[in-house]
C-alpha cells in the first residue's frame, strides 16, 4: 500500500509537470510604434527632417562639420523606448547611421547627413556659369573666344569649407596652366584642417558665343526663360509669336540675374500659342528657341452645383457624371453625411449650392468635414472607423493659384484623441485655441493617386507629405476666426521646378486642419463655393 501511494504521488507530479510544460505563454505584448521625435547635433543648420514612413532623420549640416565625428547634443524618442544612440555620443555620418529603438519590439531608424558645400570657380571674361562636379573633382569654365591663353585670370575659387587652402594658400592661388588642343588645365590641392583633402582639376574652354539660351518652359499664360551670358553685361530676352516677325523685348522687371546666369518670368501670354524666344548679352544674340503654352483647364463642377444623394451619402457630381470630388461621407455615413450641398448659402446669394463641411463627433471618434479631389476607397484594413482615401485626379497644366469663396464658423478645440500618438505633439499646440480650417493644393508627378489612411498610430497612418520629391508645387490657405459672410480666398502655388509637368492635382478642404489626427472642434463649420484655377501672375 505504501509503495502504491508513493507511486500515485509521483505519477500525479509527473502529470502536473507535463501539463505545465504544455501550457503556452500567449501573452501578446502591445505593438507600439517607436520614433525619433527630435534630434540635434553640433553644426546643424536647420531643424531635423523626420520621416515616420521611412524611419529616417535627415540633418542638414554646416559645410565645416567633420562628418566622421558628429557630436549629438539632443535626442528625444517615444516615451519608454530604449535607444542605441544617446546625447553626447560622437557618430560617423559619412554613411547613414543606424539607430535601434526598442520596447517590446525593435524599430530600426537611420540618421542621414546632408552637407552642401558652396563651390565657386570664376574666371575673367567668363561666359555663363561654371560646371563644378564634386564626384569627378573637375571644374569647368568658359571664357570669351578672343581670350588669350597666356592671359587667363582666376578671379575666385572655393572648392571646400570656408578657410580651405588651395595649393597651401588661403587666398586665390597662382596656377600653372597646361595647354591642350582646345582647353587649358590646372591642378589644385584642396585642404581643410585635418579631415578634408581633395585634388581638383580646373579646365577653361573658349566659347564661340557670348550668350546661350538654356531653356524655355511654357506654362499657360506664363513662360520661364533661362540663359547664360557675360556677367555685368546688358543681358535680357526677346520674344515673339511664330505668326509674326516682330520681336518684343522682355521688360527688365521680369528678369532676374545671378552672376552670368539670368532668367525671366513672362506673364500675360496667350494660351495654346507657340512663341519663339532668344537671349542677348551685350550685342550678341543666342539661337532661337520655341515653346508652346497650354490650356487654361478648370476643375470639374467647380461651382459645386451638381450633386446627388445615394442612400445616406451625398456625392458631388451629377448622377452618371464625371466623378472628381470626394469626401469622407462614406466613412461617416453610419450617422449622416458630414459634407453636404447647401442651397441656402452661396457666395453671391443666387441660385446654386455651396459645399458645407461640419466637424463632429461621429459615433465613436471625431471627424472633420472634408472635400477633396479624389475618392473614398474603403475603410482601412482591419478597421471600420479608419478611412482609406485616394487623393488626386489626373491633371497636366500648371496653374499659378486657386481662388474661390468661403465662410467659416470656428469653435474651441474640444476634441483631442488621447489614444493618438500625435497627442503629446498636438495637445500643447491646440490647447485653449480655436479650431482652424484649411484649403490646400498640390501638383505632382505621381504615377497614381496618393493613398491616405487616417489612423491613431504612425505605423498604420499614411498622410500627404509636403516634402515628397514628387511634389512640384504646393500652397495653402488657413483661417482660425469666424467669417460670417462669404469672402474670397486665394491659394498661391509655389513651384519647386518650372520644367516639370504634373500628372495629378490635389485639392483638399477641411473644416478642422488637424481632423486627420482626430483633433478639432465639434462646432466648426466651413462652406466653399465657386473655385477657379488661375494661370497668370500679376505685374
Amino acid at each position: 500500500m505504501k509503495m502504491r501511494a508513493i507511486y500515485n504521488l509521483l505519477l500525479g507530479v509527473a502529470v502536473i509537470t507535463l501539463l505545465q510544460g504544455c501550457i503556452k505563454n500567449d501573452i501578446d505584448y502591445p505593438q507600439i510604434a517607436l520614433s525619433i521625435t527630435g534630434m540635434q547635433v553640433e553644426g546643424q543648420k536647420e531643424n531635423a527632417v523626420i520621416s515616420e514612413k521611412d524611419r529616417t532623420v535627415t540633418l542638414k549640416l554646416e559645410e565645416n562639420v567633420n562628418l566622421r565625428k558628429v557630436h549629438v547634443t539632443k535626442l528625444s524618442v517615444t516615451e519608454g523606448a530604449k535607444s542605441t544612440l544617446a546625447p553626447q555620443d560622437i557618430i560617423d555620418l559619412t554613411n547613414p547611421y543606424e539607430v535601434i529603438l526598442s520596447l517590446y519590439q525593435e524599430y530600426r531608424w537611420k540618421v542621414i547627413a546632408q552637407q552642401d558645400i558652396v563651390r565657386i570657380f570664376k574666371m575673367a571674361n567668363q561666359v555663363g556659369l561654371s560646371e563644378i562636379n564634386p564626384d569627378t573633382k573637375v571644374a569647368i569654365a568658359n571664357v570669351r573666344k578672343n581670350t588669350k591663353w597666356k592671359e587667363l585670370d582666376l578671379l575666385e575659387l572655393k572648392l571646400g569649407p570656408k578657410g580651405t587652402t588651395y595649393n597651401g594658400k588661403t587666398e586665390v592661388p597662382e596656377l600653372k596652366w597646361t595647354l591642350y588642343s582646345n582647353y587649358a588645365s590646372a591642378q589644385v590641392k584642396v585642404q581643410y584642417q585635418d579631415f578634408f583633402e581633395e585634388n581638383w582639376e580646373l579646365r577653361v574652354y573658349r566659347k564661340d558665343k557670348d550668350v546661350e539660351m538654356k531653356r524655355a518652359d511654357g506654362w499657360v499664360n506664363v513662360a520661364w526663360l533661362y540663359a547664360e551670358g557675360i556677367e555685368g553685361s546688358d543681358n535680357g530676352f526677346e520674344i515673339r509669336e511664330t505668326t509674326t516677325e516682330e520681336w518684343r523685348k522682355v521688360d527688365n522687371s521680369y528678369i532676374t540675374a545671378d552672376g552670368a546666369a539670368f532668367s525671366a518670368r513672362i506673364p500675360h501670354l496667350k494660351e495654346q500659342t507657340t512663341y519663339v524666344c532668344r537671349a542677348y548679352s551685350g550685342e550678341d544674340y543666342s539661337e532661337e528657341l520655341p515653346f508652346t503654352t497650354g490650356i487654361a483647364k478648370q476643375l470639374p463642377n467647380a461651382k459645386f452645383d451638381e450633386w446627388h444623394l445615394k442612400g445616406k451619402v451625398y456625392n458631388f457630381w451629377a448622377e452618371g457624371g464625371e466623378e472628381f470630388w470626394g469626401s469622407g461621407n462614406k466613412g461617416a455615413s453610419i450617422l449622416r453625411s458630414i459634407t453636404t450641398p447647401d442651397g441656402t448659402n452661396t457666395w453671391n446669394g443666387q441660385t446654386g449650392t455651396s459645399v458645407k463641411m461640419e466637424s463632429m463627433y461621429a459615433v465613436i471618434k471625431f471627424a472633420a468635414g472634408n472635400l477633396f479631389a479624389g475618392y473614398w476607397y474603403d475603410f482601412a484594413e482591419g478597421s471600420f472607423t479608419d478611412g482609406h482615401l485616394k487623393f488626386g485626379r489626373p491633371f497636366t497644366e500648371r496653374p499659378t493659384r486657386l481662388t474661390g469663396y468661403y465662410k467659416y464658423t470656428t469653435g474651441p478645440v474640444n476634441q483631442m484623441d488621447k489614444d493618438s500618438d500625435k497627442y503629446d505633439e498636438l495637445y500643447p499646440l491646440l490647447k485653449d485655441k480655436d479650431d482652424t480650417c484649411i484649403i490646400w493644393v498640390a501638383l505632382g508627378d505621381w504615377d497614381a493617386p496618393i493613398d491616405i489612411i487616417t489612423a491613431k498610430t504612425s505605423s498604420k497612418r499614411k498622410m500627404f507629405d509636403q516634402n515628397d520629391p514628387h511634389v512640384i508645387a504646393y500652397g495653402e490657405f488657413t483661417q482660425g476666426k469666424t467669417i460670417n459672410n462669404f469672402e474670397p480666398f486665394e491659394v498661391e502655388l509655389e513651384y519647386r521646378d518650372t520644367n516639370r509637368v504634373p500628372n495629378y492635382i490635389l485639392v483638399v478642404c477641411s473644416s478642422s486642419k488637424y481632423g486627420d489626427y482626430f483633433f478639432g472642434s465639434d462646432q466648426s463649420v466651413m462652406w466653399v463655393d465657386d473655385f477657379t484655377l488661375e494661370y497668370d501672375y500679376n505685374d
